[in-house]
């Protein structure tokens, strides 16, 4: 027994396709320069540097103790990379 037709799609409500905006988006087809002046303008505000200074306590100010496994530094390693990409975007954004 077949649970969909080729021909349709999984079911979605309006609300769940709506929060997933981000698909109508084709990054490969927004500019690196235009890319780091959304990040710079959407980390200026008050609420985006709080949320940056989080980031960077969570990750930057963060030590695992020696018993960690090696699966937990790789993640924390890759949530240090992302939150330095952030930074680098931002910084280039800034410059112009």
């Amino acid at each position: 027994m077949k649970l969909f037709n080729r021909e349709e799609s999984l079911p979605m409500n309006t609300a769940l396709e709506e929060a997933m905006i981000y698909q109508r988006l084709r990054p490969e087809q927004i500019e690196q320069k235009e890319m780091e002046r959304v990040f710079a303008r959407l980390f200026s505000s008050e609420d985006g540097k709080k949320a940056l200074a989080y980031l960077q306590v969570m990750t930057f100010q963060r030590a695992l103790g020696p018993s960690s496994s090696d699966t937990e530094l790789r993640y924390l390693e890759g949530q240090r990379a992302m939150v330095g990409t952030i930074l680098r975007l931002i910084d280039r954004g800034r410059q112009g």
